[in-house]
């Protein structure tokens, strides 16, 4: 497992003291491509910190992200290989289906468990980041649809970095950023245009001491760092970590235990996969309108075979019989319009229902 007495000492290759924010986490997904390309322009050449980043991405999509990053940074980005050493000015960027996580002085790309159905996760990184170099870490959350970023950004400020937020306003997509804010009083809230700015003004700060958090607090974050590096969720103790719930984890319907951060609620199973609100929330609602989908088209083909057997008997001249068939057809039938009608109310939720919540306080 991670130590972070161990790996919060440890130095980058380079001649800037430990002492500075030179570490750079940063979370994205909807509209993420050119928010990233538009920030990475403004960074110096000799910018002093290595930029670690989380874009949301299908898994059987090849990435082009740090081809198009090289196209118009002074920077150079790439995907890094599984436990390579981190150089400073260098942007790591995750690869499809991998988890980028940092150790010590070098970097992880694996496959664990997917959070909020994400591989790579922003929060994964982010609180690999908190773990590993403490209030050396500057947290960034751009653009992007519900909240995966919050809690890896809750991590960063709990562990004494830096949180800074695009301002929803000023994002393709705001849920991310004002999920984050939600629950986060950010350090920072700016615009894109001043995010390259403001990176270089603080990788010039001195960092403050570490942050001393509880034993307990501690030992929850190293749990979740190693499932996000390997699983095993139910051997590490997950389960007891937090308060077992009747919920089920959609991905492999294993038992969800609730996790409190500061506000924020969040869920993980036995097996290692993790959600917030609003990706539980989304993930269930999707998953009725399914089952709603497929109630209806259960009916749909009950009513078919009643009328098609209805159809046999009045061929056969057994009037009778294929009234009762016809008659069940169209009982059938108006269950269905019932199940469709309910398909057309159903709503999917999500997390953004904390929105509303909020203006009515």
């Amino acid at each position: 497992m991670l130590d972070p007495e161990n790996t919060m000492t440890q130095p980058l290759a380079s001649k800037q003291p430990k002492s500075y924010r030179d570490i750079i986490v940063i979370g994205a997904s909807t509209g993420g491509v050119a928010a990233l390309m538009e920030l990475v322009k403004a960074l110096p050449a000799d910018f002093p910190a290595p930029i670690f980043v989380v874009m949301h991405m299908p898994a059987d999509s090849p990435s082009l992200l740090p081809q198009l990053l090289n196209s118009v940074a002074a920077l150079h980005a790439r995907h890094p290989q599984d436990g390579e050493e981190v150089e400073p000015g260098i942007i790591y960027v995750a690869r499809p289906d991998h988890h980028l996580l940092l150790e010590g002085n070098r970097v992880l790309v694996t496959r664990g468990p997917k959070e909020n159905r994400s591989r790579p996760s922003i929060d994964a990184l982010f609180r690999s980041a908190a773990y590993t170099y403490g209030p050396r870490v500057i947290g960034v959350v751009l653009t992007g649809y519900l909240d995966d970023g919050t809690s890896g950004l809750w991590s960063v400020q709990r562990m004494g970095g830096q949180a800074l937020v695009q301002e929803p306003h000023d994002a393709e997509q705001p849920s991310m950023p004002t999920n984050a804010l939600e629950f986060v009083a950010a350090d920072y809230v700016v615009p894109l245009a001043q995010m390259g700015t403001l990176l270089v003004r603080l990788t010039q700060e001195h960092a403050p001491a570490k942050t001393r958090l509880s034993a307990a607090e501690l030992d929850l974050l190293k749990i979740e760092l190693t499932i996000a590096k390997q699983g095993g969720g139910f051997e590490l103790g997950i389960i007891d970590k937090g308060k077992l719930t009747p919920f089920t984890c959609p991905d492999c319907h294993g038992a969800l235990t609730q996790l409190i951060e500061g506000q924020l609620i969040r869920y993980r199973c036995h097996t290692g996969h993790a959600y917030t609100v609003s990706a539980l929330l989304s993930e269930v609602t999707q998953s009725v309108e399914s089952m709603l989908y497929q109630s209806m088209r259960g009916l749909e083909e009950t009513k078919m075979l009643l009328q098609n057997l209805g159809q046999h008997f009045a061929d056969d001249q057994q009037q009778a019989v294929a009234k009762l068939f016809y008659r069940k057809a169209d009982e059938t039938g108006q269950q269905a319009r019932v199940v469709h009608e309910s398909i057309l109310k159903h709503e999917a939720l999500s997390g953004d229902l904390q929105f509303e919540r909020k203006k009515l306080r």
